[in-house]
């Protein structure tokens, strides 16, 4: 924690191409080694294979795998008295967002099909029709939560 002032948060651009922020910071965690060109490559190619398999907008089907897979509540470790507790939290706007990408991106480099660009495809068309990898923690996350609730009063 800082002690004298609060980081600000850096302001990302749109992607060239759909003009959305949230692409951009699909894309920057897809990244590695700063191969952002790469980066684009491969999700830009998802979205015309899923564009080919389903009959709808790509975009929207990334849309809603994201919002699919965005957990509503997580369980934080919390030390009372010598014993540790997991309490659940309420996620916030911003975690939200960045737990549903990550997992995303880890369940979609996890699959077996060949290429990324299929792999990252067939996540999104999985989170978006309620079912993988990623729904499958963010379900993990809430069970988790839920078995805990009874400690929700350790909250601070």
């Amino acid at each position: 924690m800082a002690r004298r002032r609060v980081a600000k948060k850096k302001e990302i651009l749109p992607d060239p191409k759909f003009k959305d922020k949230l692409v951009t910071k699909f894309i920057n965690n897809l990244m590695y080694d700063g191969k952002k060109s790469l980066a684009e490559t491969i999700f830009y190619g998802s979205l015309d294979l899923i564009g080919q398999k389903v009959n709808e907008d790509p975009l929207s089907v990334f849309r809603k795998a994201v919002e699919n897979t965005k957990p509503i509540l997580e369980v934080k470790s919390r030390r009372v008295g010598g014993a540790t507790y997991q309490v659940p939290v309420e996620v916030r706007y911003d975690r939200k967002q960045a737990l549903a990408i990550r997992w995303l991106i880890t369940h979609a480099r996890g699959r077996t099909e060949r290429t990324m660009v299929e792999r990252l495809a067939n996540e999104f068309i999985d989170a978006a029709n309620n079912r993988g990898a990623s729904i499958k923690k963010k379900d993990d996350v809430h069970r988790m939560a839920e078995a805990n609730k009874a400690f929700a009063h350790y909250r601070w």
